[in-house]
């Protein structure tokens, strides 16, 4: 595993953990249950992203050695 896929992988855990968290807290306190959608895409959406954007960039790098 690349240092880069390591220090994702720590990232995406807390991130994974902070929006279930804030998923937890909109529908344990709030009636608008679909207030919730939001922290769920964001917290899949943004590791997503980011693996793609180092994935890309270590191809790059890989190429021009």
């Amino acid at each position: 595993m690349a240092p880069w896929q390591k220090w994702w992988l720590l990232f995406t855990v807390i991130w994974v953990v902070v929006a279930a968290i804030q998923v937890a807290t909109i529908l344990g306190t709030s009636e608008e249950a679909d207030k919730a959608w939001r922290p769920v895409l964001v917290g899949l959406g943004v590791p997503a992203f980011l693996y793609l954007g180092g994935w890309i960039w270590a191809r790059l790098k890989r190429r021009r050695a």
